[in-house]
């Protein structure tokens, strides 16, 4: 193939997936097309445009589906359910008064927002959210001020876990793909995460809420917050539960790491046993169990089954959507979209953190779920790192899982749910959230990003 050729069969291949992407911002955004079966649709016009073997269109659609979900799904579902019978038993109430009486009244945002940061590994953004909801509204009605002053260190610390950590399914389905290790990421995540959501959501939180003024909205009555017939758990309880699966993690990582290094040997049944028992969904499965050891005495063995049952049916959405963008992702793959994409910006010399940041932003500021944006974005960079993975460390993958995290949050607006969301339960108007909630996300997402790439560039 002479050079002209392929330079035209790559302006065809990016001009397909501009195309694709367009369309698929007109179907969600216009058309009001569930992402669900918006991205099965431009999926499969993709393949066809690309053309790609009729006879191979649904296998490859059905290898992105499904290889996302082994990643995804059992992370998803036992987190979800750890996080329901945390929830329903007291949990997060539990974490909010303790944390509050150890930092103080005056220091009650930075309270919240550290307890919402510990309950949030297990449990999705808008799902945490709701949970730590009447806490918050009872904080700030008992100690006065602007309800932002309280809500956006706390809404702060369920988005920075929500994009950077595992086992939330952003992060776990881009390090699927760029074959991240998950231990890793959460080491990573935690080491960008947590100084972001201090400068991102506390200090700017401390900043808008002296700035601005909201009336605490009554949303709750008090005999509605109040609801625990039962003996809360203690707050090491909570804490040893939230802490179980991260502590495994981290032994699998550490472990992995040595044997690497060659400071501990190979091959080795007890060492094997720990690393196995660290894999993220076997730690996630061990957790649950614990959960529901600790928990079968206030509740019966019926009811604890009903709340993980509840738990598994909101997040059916999340990860049918996160498996559909691994599936547009593979069709971008096979169809050889990604590569050309890959040459055009080794030609433009642009650092390959840096694309994945740029990509993630403008999908996410287009289509509004980061889950999308985030899933596509890594979809589009992994065949820049697979043509180079001898340069890249698992440090460096997990640096740019982190960066596609960064991007896939900035800009909240009109079309994201979550924009709506903190606007509605908060009581704001949109004039209001644009100012606090669209700047926390932005300066979330860029100041992860400025992390990402430090770590990028030291190790």
């Amino acid at each position: 193939m002479d050079q002209s050729t392929m330079a035209h069969t790559t302006q065809y291949l990016l001009s397909v997936a501009g195309i694709a992407i367009i369309f698929l911002l007109f179907l969600i955004m216009k058309l009001k097309v569930h992402a669900f079966p918006a991205l099965i649709i431009v999926s499969f016009c993709t393949a066809v445009a690309t053309g790609i073997e009729f006879s191979q269109i649904v296998p490859a659609m059905l290898s992105g589906f499904g290889g996302t979900l082994a990643s995804v799904a059992l992370l998803v579902g036992l987190g979800a359910m750890i996080g329901k019978i945390l929830e329903v038993s007291g949990g997060a109430q539990v974490l909010a008064d303790t944390l509050i009486g150890w930092f103080g009244k005056k220091r009650a945002p930075l309270a919240l927002g550290v307890a919402s940061l510990l309950f949030a590994f297990p449990i999705f953004f808008d799902a945490g959210l709701v949970v730590m909801l009447p806490v918050i509204l009872s904080v700030a009605k008992k100690l006065g001020g602007s309800v932002i002053l309280y809500a956006l260190p706390a809404t702060g610390a369920f988005s920075v876990m929500h994009a950077f950590l595992p086992p939330h399914p952003g992060p776990v389905a881009a390090a699927g793909i760029l074959g991240a290790n998950v231990g890793y990421l959460v080491f990573i995540g935690l080491i960008i995460g947590l100084p972001t959501w201090y400068l991102s959501s506390y200090l700017f939180g401390l900043w808008a809420g002296k700035k601005w003024y909201a009336k605490v909205p009554d949303l709750f009555s008090q005999n509605d917050m109040d609801t625990a017939d039962r003996k809360p758990p203690k707050f090491g309880t909570v804490v040893g539960i939230l802490l179980t699966p991260m502590i495994l993690i981290f032994l699998n990582t550490g472990i992995s790491t040595l044997q690497a290094t060659g400071a501990l040997p190979k091959g080795n049944t007890a060492l094997a046993v720990i690393c196995t028992l660290g894999q993220t969904p076997i730690a996630l499965l061990l957790t649950l169990l614990l959960s529901l050891f600790v928990f079968i005495k206030a509740f019966e063995a019926k009811r604890l089954n009903e709340l993980c049952e509840k738990a598994l049916g909101p997040i059916c959405s999340v990860i049918l959507v996160t498996g559909a963008g691994g599936m547009f992702g593979g069709i971008l793959r096979t169809s050889g979209i990604g590569d050309a994409l890959a040459s055009v910006l080794s030609d433009m010399g642009i650092p390959v953190i840096l694309a994945a940041f740029i990509i993630s932003v403008c999908l996410r500021v287009a289509q509004g779920s980061a889950t999308v944006a985030l899933t596509t974005a890594a979809a589009l960079v992994a065949p820049i790192v697979t043509k180079n993975a001898a340069n890249f460390s698992q440090i460096d993958l997990c640096a740019i899982v982190a960066a596609i995290s960064g991007g896939s949050v900035v800009i909240s607006h009109f079309n994201d749910s979550g924009f709506w969301l903190v606007k509605g339960l908060f009581g704001l108007d949109e004039k209001t959230t644009l100012r606090t909630w669209t700047v926390l996300e932005t300066l979330l997402g860029t100041i992860g990003f400025l992390f990402a790439c430090l770590i990028y560039m030291i190790f």
